[in-house]
Formats: C-alpha cells, structure tokens, sequence
C-alpha cells in the first residue's frame, strides 16, 4: 500500500527521547513535511512489532538505540490536499524513551538530528500537535 492516498490509514511509531532536559528531533528529507522537525519514527511494516519497528526507526535516522519506557501517547495526523481529500492518514503510536547508545547521527529520511530544550521548540518549524505530545511527555519523564 502506498503512503500517498492510502486506502486506510498505515500505522506509524515515534520515539520521544529524553535526556537532561533535551528531546531529539529529525529535519525530515524526504515529503510528507520535508523541513519539518519531528519525533524520529516512521511506519510499521508487515509482521513487525510495534516496539521493533521503533528500534529500527530510531537506529536508521538516528544512529542511537533506544530503550522504551513506556507508551505516550497515540496521535492521528491526516494531511489533506488542495482539493480536501485526504493525501496521507498516519495513526501514531509515540513511546517514551531513553537513550542507551550508537552515535547521534542523521540518516535515512532524516537530514538532520538535534537535541532541545521544550523552550526552543517555540522557533522550530515543527510538525502540528507535536509540542502538546513533547510537552506530556517531559511532564510524564519528570525532565530527566
């Protein structure tokens, strides 16, 4: 099934990872919202789990491995085109997390990997609703 003008919506996992403070984000390099920073994730694929699929996720754009705290949230995003139909439907299953190792470094569809603050979000050209699941999850991580 393609992504673009699915027939149903393709389920998708993001890794909100914390450390002192910080949470990292992706520059996403490649459409739907290419220059958007957002959580690193992306679709689940057939016969995969949910929390492998995040592991693998995270290691291709990011470089780190991950351990999964617990689950965050679940978040819907439709994108609609210029006509109103909807062009992409992703139900996004968003897991806190700890880094654990691996070397920070963009990669995949990912041009770039940063670590920041919940202050520094406010002048991020960043994906919609994604503040409001960052700022639970800091409250639910206690800003470790």
């Amino acid at each position: 099934m393609g992504r673009q003008y699915p027939k149903r919506p393709i389920l998708g996992v993001g890794a909100l990872i914390i450390k002192r403070n910080k949470i990292l984000l992706v520059e996403r390099g490649r459409e739907p919202l290419k220059g958007f920073w957002s959580l690193p994730g992306g679709a689940v694929e057939t016969g995969e789990r949910l929390e492998e699929a995040l592991h693998r996720e995270v290691r291709e754009e990011t470089g780190l491995e991950i351990e999964i705290v617990a689950l965050s949230s679940i978040y819907e995003r439709i994108i609609f085109d210029a006509a109103g139909v909807p062009e992409y439907h992703y139900v996004l299953m968003d897991y806190l997390c700890r880094p654990t190792g691996g070397t920070l470094c963009a990669a995949d569809d990912a041009c770039k990997a940063e670590w920041f603050t919940e202050r520094e979000l406010i002048d991020l050209n960043i994906t919609e609703g994604t503040p409001d699941v960052i700022a639970k999850a800091f409250r639910k991580m206690g800003n470790t």
